[in-house]
Parts: C-alpha cells; structure tokens; sequence
C-alpha cells in the first residue's frame, strides 16, 4: 500500500500529514526531473568546501540578508579563523537572489569572491518600506567586496510565521499550480512554496510552517505548515508571532518542575533548615541590608550594605545576591528550563519569567523584612582610597531591613521630606534614629560608588547611551507601562556596585578555574563603525577620537552643545550602536588578552548579580562555589563542566540574549503601532511630534523623537520625484524639484527655493501607522515643517514618557475589545467547522495563551511543540 493510500485510508483526518507527504513527494519529483531547467547553481560538495576554505579560496560566514532590500542585498560576515584573505576588512556584499544561491538568513554560507571589477556598493537611500526598493538611481557607497555564495556549510532554518495571499492572488495560483506561495513575516525569508487545502480557511491568519528542501530546480523552498497563531493584526497573535520569529518557547512550567520546588504558604509557611542556617555567615543581625530598585519590583536579586568598621579607617562593603542555587539544583528539571530559556523575557506589556514564580518573587526575592539565603561579597576597604584590603566570599542568611526604590533613595539624598515605608509605625524618636542611619549608609555608598567609578573613568570607562525605559509591574505581575530610566544618581550608585562585584567574582572563579570558567568581554568595535559617530559631531564642530576607549570616553564628554542636550545624547547613541556586543565566554576558549571588557575597562568580568533572571549568573554562583571548596579541600573538579561544554552553553546563552533584545524591541515597535493605528494624524496632537536629524541618507534623513524614545526615516522625496519644498511659515509641501546630499547636511531645490536641513535641527514631523497585511505594521514619519514643534512643551515630555501612555492604552483597549468579544460570543450562533477549528483565545494572560495554544493547531499536530531553539529592568546589565 502507498503512503499516500494509507494515509487517505487510515488517518483521513490527518490534513496536515498528507499535506506534509505531498510537500515532500513534489521536491523528489523536482530532484528527480530530467531536463528540468535550473534556476540555480549546485552547491559544491562539502569536501570541496572544507577544502577551498581552509585554502583560503573560499570564505566561511553566516548570511545576513537587508531587510530594506531583501530581494538584492545580503551581507556575509567572515569568521576570523576562516578568513586568509588579507584585503578583506570588511563584510562581503552578495548582489541579488542568484548569487544567493538559495541561502537564507542566517546559514552558514561558503562565499568566492568576483572579480573586482564587478564589486559594488552598498545601497545608501531610504526605501518606501522594508523590502522595497527604488531602481534607477545612484545610491551606493564605494565599493566593496562583493562575492557569490557556492555552498552551505551549515543551515539554520526555523519555524517561520507566514500569511497567504490575498484571495484574488490565491486564485490565480491554485489556477496554476496544487502549490501555494505564503509569505513570510520576516522580510528576509523568501516566499515559501506550500501544498495545503486550507489556504481559504486561514485568510488573514498567522500560520508558522517549516521549510522542508529547496532544489536547484526551483525559484523557492518548499515547505509545510505547522500551526496557527490566530488572525493577523490581534495582540496576542502577534505577540506569540514575535515570540516564534525569535525561537523563544516559553510554555507553562511543568507539574514534574513545579514539584521540584519548595512549598511557602499560609498552611505551610517555608523554613530555613537548622543544618542549612548553621553552615552559612549570619549577617541578619550584624548588617543593615537594604535594596534599591525600581518601583513595583519583585525579582529582587541584590541587596547591600555598607558601614565603618571599628576604629574608623576601614570600611566594609558588601553585595548580597539571591542563592538561587540552592534551590535549583544542577541537572533537576528546573534547572534544565532555565538552561533552556536563558534569561527572563521582558515584552512591551508581559515577561516571562525563567524560574517559577516561587522562587522569582517569593524564596530567591530578597523582600524586606525576611530572612533569607544569599551568595555575599564583602571588601574591606581603606576609608580614604578605597585601596583593597580584603575581601570574602561565601554563603551567608541576611534580612533586608529597607526595600526602596530609586526615587526615594535619591530624595533621602537630597534631603527632601519623604516616608519610608517600613519606618512608618515607629515612635518619632525610634524612627528618626533608623532614618539617620539608613541616610548615613546611603551617603557612604553613594562617596564609595563616586570612587570607584572614577577609578574606572580614569582608565576608559564609556558612558554611553541607548533609548532606554524599563519594565513596570502591576499587581498581578504583568508588566503595565514602559516608565523612563531617569538620569538619578543612584542608578549610577547601584551599578557601580553590581559592577565592583561582577568584576571581583569574576577574578576570583578565573584564577581557580583558568581553562573553565564563565566570563563576559566586550570586544573593541571596529573602527569604520565609527565613521557616521565622527562625521556627525564634525558637523558640530566636535573632533571624535576612537583610538581607544578612554579616548572616546574624553571626547563624548567634550562633545557637549549649550545650546542642545540631545546632541551629546544623539552622539552616545551613535557610538552606543558602533559597538560589538558583549559576549559570555569560557576562559579554556579565548586568549587572556581578549577578556578585556570595552566599555567597563575592566580586565575581568561576569554576571554574578542577577541570578533569578540569567542563567549565566547560576553558572557563575556554582563556579564560585567550586572555587570557595577548593580553598578548604580537594574539590572534585571533573564535576565541572569542561571548556568546551562550558563554551557551548555561553554561545546558546548569546544567542538567546540577543533573542531576547530583538523581541523586546518588536513587541515596543508593535505596540507603537498598536497606540497609533486608530489615531487621526491629521486631528490628533499625539501624532505630531519634534524630531532631531541624527544621520543623513541620498533621499532623506533619519530623526530621533525624544518624547516617544523612536527612531525613523523622514522623505525628502517621493515616488513622484518630487522634493519636499518648505514655506516662508515653515510648512513642507511637495513639488518638483532636485535634491544634493551633502555628509552633515542635505538641500531641496525648488521653483520656491533652496532649503537645507543640517544634523542635529530640530524638525516636526507628523506619526502615522503603515499598514501591513503579511509583516509587521510600521510607522511614518512625515516632514511637516522645519521648526520645532512647540519646544517647551517637548522638553516637558522626558524621552520615553509616551512610552508609558502608550502601553497603558494599547492594554486597555485590548481588554475592552476581549469584553466585547466575550459578550458577542454568548449571542453568537453555532460556529462553523473552520471557525472552531482556527479560532484564537483573546485571554489576555501572560502563560495561559501558551497552555491554550494547541487549540489553535492544525488538528493533527495539536501535540507538537516548538523545537528549543534561540532589558534592562530590575537591575545593571553590561
């Protein structure tokens, strides 16, 4: 009996397995045409092409497709060890889909480079929209290298979120072919060539589907789908869109991980073991402990203190992290999901968390007013120059004593007239004693952070800057606004100590575990990625040199306008973006001369401070563990993980941090969008705003606006070929005309005049949303007068601050829409098969969409689950 047959015989419900099995029979039948016709070059052997690169012939990388022009341009970055190749400095451009050669993002590519003459430039204009672009004019940069991609070393496809076409389109292909080419979210996936019965039953929905073969023979890959999300353009469909385009899974923790977790409740409150509590260095009542953290936090992993030691010329510092290892033990099913996940994932309005909640807010939380278990630094320092006299480490049982937040540390600093919670039911004597020393504890630390970090700016320290806000719970845990990150001091005062710490950790697990242990280092950028960051602040004026850390760091603090705060911010951000990111490593796999950390200065450092919310931290804890032991016996060391285990675990933890940071900044851009979408632009005042030039481009120019933290691109000229021509009053109309760009400055001619607009003005630009049916919704930006737009008001705003207003009213119109589904659903009559089959739950709730996934698969993988595969908030992250 064939396959095909059984199928139809025995499982005529399975649609999804016979649409699979004819995906697969159509790619054999194409492999295996005679004559057929090839749209692409074979793939060389890969014998030839371990070869060819290790000769130097070829160039081994990974494939980095434009999502601006998609279709034409791709990048591939070279590995260090692969390139012989002593010309290349840079990425090798790959020109157009054949010279593809049916790569897709993210593969492992082997490239042979063209002849010179036929390199070319990057593309330097704007485009309408990702994906599109405009033929015809002269808008590259100089030449570079430019190569063809002759094989692939290693592929690195994922689930994928699609939708099919619009109805018209579709008839045309099912007219044609028993395939269907659904389109990708992601602008940089090729359409994908499906066999289903089904496309008219998931019009407008997102289905995720997997690429099963792409054969020389055909223009693109076949493959099958998967599941369904639900409809394109409802949050919680594109949330979860978000989430498998980063191949983040994060489902509900399971019965068997919940089980490993200790019990804390009314009936049964959680005790410190008596074994447990005698084996520890007891600080509860030796130490006043006290956290700082954002308002509204739970997770909270760090505490501190600080006092004189007796006889006055030494002072004890001390960093108090949870001991999340001593519940999550190494191996034990939570430990494996925390593995897993990486870190905690914060979205615009939800997180993830990557321990369950007992441990994440409730034990490892160092909530005030508790006894609990922490991993303790202390230095003793000298009172005068905080030259190091000792230091320890080990396990220790603390009580924190006060648990602030930001703002009211920094008004107890300022002297303001402001309550502290837990001081509130003292006498007034009592309470002003307490009041008394927590303001001397916090002014010591706030003299030894000023200290250190001085220590640290003398040597290269950066200060950079980034479009920064931070997470916000509410009580039930979701996230509810998007707040900005205040320039307080305090928030230097903590980071420095967390920074203090990290670095000391990370010495200490270093110099006992030389070949295995887990550091971060920040690679120094390179230096052409500092061209737009110099020619910039020439343009003001200001001479930018990058030779060296401490370099940078002198002239970004010279690089000040009187006039314009944000020029030196927009000049942060511009050397922010230059840099390589910092990587965890195992020691065993890198020379000691590249531990060095770029923007810190340091010559050593980890992640030691936050280790309810990344693993690396867990790594870290059990490291120093080990290192501790060892001090007092002979410590089994081949319990460790060996340097290439060790290696491989920091390179899945990479690659889900930056899974992480490229899903917080699309669900910020969704909800953007969200805010957005049902606004007038031409009535409503939200939707205009001042920008401020940063980058100038062949056909327009990139702004910043301060009061929503977003970046874009405004048009100077437009399909038409016509120019934007600006008024006497200052309003831009289009017309005809002519642009000249200039690199700090671009102007429009035209039969009004000439008008320039130079880096750094200050323009006002009208927001709208830019509909999308297969991809994301984005936002425009229009250039409606070349003034600012009602300058007071703007500096009223503080970047980020319709951030907050933003999420807040994106959720509260999701939840009113999820009422009225609710109550349209009680009248509505008996749903059709395809109805009950695909429909979405609209329960707006962080883990139960994910526990009620399956009823929006595919009936026959309902089973299935996503493969495990690749913010700051509560705290410093470098």
């Amino acid at each position: 009996m064939a396959h095909k047959e059984y199928l139809e015989s025995f499982w005529p419900d399975l649609q999804a397995a016979r649409e699979l099995y004819a995906s697969i029979a159509q790619a054999l039948q194409e492999r295996e045409s005679e004559g057929a016709e090839k749209e692409y070059t074979e793939h060389l052997p890969a014998e030839v092409l371990e070869a060819g690169i290790k000769s130097g012939r070829y160039i081994q990388g990974t494939l980095s497709v434009n999502k601006h022009r998609a279709q034409h341009e791709a990048f591939v970055r070279f590995e260090g060890s692969s390139n012989k190749n002593t010309e290349l400095n840079s990425d090798i451009l790959i020109s157009g889909g054949k010279h593809r050669n049916r790569a897709i993002h993210g593969d492992v590519v082997a490239v042979e480079l063209l002849p010179h003459s036929e390199w070319k430039g990057r593309t330097t204009a704007l485009t309408e929209g990702q994906g599109e672009e405009r033929a015809g004019e002269d808008t590259q940069s100089q030449p570079m290298p430019t190569g063809r991609v002759v094989g692939i070393v290693q592929r690195n496809w994922r689930d994928y979120v699609v939708t099919f076409p619009p109805r018209e389109e579709l008839k045309s292909q099912s007219r044609n072919s028993q395939k269907i080419l659904v389109i990708p979210w992601d602008y940089r996936i090729p359409k994908i060539r499906i066999s289903t019965q089904q496309a008219e039953a998931l019009q407008d929905h997102r289905v995720i589907v997997r690429v099963d073969s792409w054969d020389s023979t055909s223009l693109y890959p076949n493959g099958h789908t998967v599941r369904v999300l639900g409809k394109a353009g409802e949050l919680e469909a594109e949330i979860q869109t978000i989430l498998v385009e980063n191949c983040i899974h994060v489902p509900p923790f399971s019965e068997a991980q919940l089980r490993e977790m200790p019990v804390n409740s009314k009936e049964q409150p959680w005790q410190m073991g008596p074994a447990e509590v005698s084996s520890r260095r007891d600080l509860r009542d030796t130490h006043l402990v006290f956290s700082i953290d954002p308002l509204g936090c739970e997770d909270v992993d760090d505490t501190l203190s600080v006092c004189t030691l007796p006889g006055g010329k030494r002072l004890e510092l001390g960093v108090h992290i949870a001991d999340v290892t001593h519940f999550v033990k190494e191996g034990s099913l939570t430990d494996l999901e925390a593995r897993s996940r990486a870190t905690t994932y914060y979205l615009a309005d939800r997180r993830y968390d990557m321990l369950p909640a007992v441990l994440s807010a409730d034990l490892c939380s160092l909530l005030g007013g508790v006894d609990r278990y922490a991993m303790s630094v202390l230095w003793e320092l000298d009172v005068e120059t905080l030259a190091l006299c000792n230091v320890w480490y080990g396990r220790t049982l603390i009580r924190s004593s006060y648990q602030l937040h930001y703002e009211l540390a920094q008004s107890l600093l300022n002297g303001e007239e402001v309550e502290v919670p837990e001081l509130s039911q003292l006498k007034s004597s009592d309470k002003s004693q307490k009041l008394a020393e927590l303001l001397q504890a916090l002014e010591t630390l706030t003299r030894v952070a000023r200290l250190l970090r001085a220590q640290r700016d003398k040597v290269g320290a950066l200060e950079l800057e980034g479009v920064e806000v931070r997470a916000q719970l509410d009580k039930d845990k979701n996230i509810a606004a998007l707040v900005p990150k205040q320039p307080l001091e305090v928030h230097e005062t903590v980071a420095e100590c967390m920074i203090y710490a990290n670095h000391w950790v990370a010495r200490k697990i270093q110099e006992s575990f030389p070949h295995q242990a887990l550091l971060r280092h920040h690679p120094p950028p390179r230096q052409e990625f500092f061209n737009q960051l110099i020619d910039s602040a020439k343009s003001r004026g200001f001479m930018i040199d990058t030779r060296s850390n401490k370099a940078l760091a002198e002239s970004l603090d010279w690089a000040v306008d009187p006039q314009d705060a944000l020029v030196n911010k927009l000049l942060r951000m511009m050397a922010t973006q230059a840099m390589s990111n910092a990587l965890y490593f195992s020691t065993g796999a890198c020379p000691e001369e590249q531990y060095y950390h770029y923007g810190l200065a340091l010559d050593r450092y980890t992640h030691f401070t936050s280790p309810i919310r990344r693993y690396a931290d867990i790594i870290v804890h059990r490291l120093l563990m080990a290192a501790i032991q060892s001090e007092k016996d002979e410590y089994l060391h081949k319990t460790l993980a060996s340097n290439k285990e060790l290696d491989e675990l920091a390179q899945h933890i990479n690659n889900k941090n930056r899974a992480a940071q490229h899903a917080q900044k699309q669900s910020t851009e969704l909800f953007q969008c969200l805010y957005f979408r049902d606004k007038d632009p031409l009535m409503d005042e939200r939707c205009v705003a001042d920008a401020i030039i940063y980058a100038i481009r062949a056909n327009g120019m990139l702004v910043f606006l301060p009061r929503y933290g977003m970046k874009g691109a405004v048009y100077l000229k437009n399909r038409d070929s016509q120019v934007i021509s600006v008024g006497d009053d200052g309003k831009c109309k289009w017309q005809v005309g002519t642009l000249q760009r200039y690199p700090d400055r671009i102007s429009t001619f035209t039969a009004i005049g000439t008008h320039t607009f130079h880096l750094f003005d200050h323009v006002t630009v009208r927001i709208s949303v830019e509909p999308s049916r297969c991809h994301a919704d984005s936002m425009h930006l229009e250039l409606i007068s070349n003034k600012p737009h009602r300058a007071a008001r703007a500096e009223s705003h503080p970047a980020g601050h319709g951030q907050s207003e933003l999420v807040q009213e994106v959720v509260r119109r999701e939840e009113k829409a999820s009422l009225q589904a609710e109550e349209q659903k009680a009248r509505r009559p008996k749903l059709s098969r395809e109805e009950r089959e695909f429909r979405q739950s609209k329960t707006p709730n962080l883990y139960s969409l994910l526990q009620e996934i399956s009823e929006l698969a595919l009936l026959d993988l309902s089973v299935c689950h996503l493969p495990n595969t690749e913010a700051q908030t509560c705290s410093t992250s470098a």
